[in-house]
């Protein structure tokens, strides 16, 4: 298991009763904001008891797949006080985890710099900028 799988099953574990998350925001908190279809496949093949994978749905509050039984997602998940109808969750803003407060769940890398509001890494500070004209190639140009 790679160490993504096991940040992002970490996560999983941490969505707390009556709330969810989506695909897409397990991959942003485990550190890889594009890898949200991996995210989906990692819950498809995942054995780990005990995890709330039903938690996890996938963007703009749709349930995705929950294995063959997509009905036994909309049960555990009314059964949390989570109402879903046609597929959806309803007052799916206001349902969501988000994991404010967990940045960023793995090593520290060396050499990360802090993310901005945006998820852009943080400038450093200007450039100095260069003096002059850049120098041209010495030798023939190729053809």
């Amino acid at each position: 298991m790679t160490a993504f799988s096991k940040r992002a099953l970490l996560i999983v574990s941490r969505i707390p009763p009556g709330r969810v998350a989506t695909y897409g925001d397990i991959a942003r908190i485990a550190g890889k904001p594009r890898a949200s279809r991996a995210v989906g496949n990692l819950m498809r093949a995942a054995e780990m008891p005990g995890l709330p994978y039903h938690r996890v749905i996938a963007a703009n509050g749709r349930l995705g797949g929950y294995g063959a039984n997509p009905q036994l997602k909309a049960a555990l998940l009314g059964a949390e006080g989570i109402v879903v109808r046609r597929g959806r969750i309803l007052e799916f803003r206001r349902m969501r985890w988000t994991a404010e407060k967990t940045a960023y769940v793995g090593p520290k890398a060396k050499g990360r710099r802090p993310k901005s509001e945006e998820g852009r890494p943080k400038a450093r500070g200007k450039r100095p900028k260069a003096k002059g004209p850049r120098p041209m190639a010495k030798g023939p140009r190729p053809k």
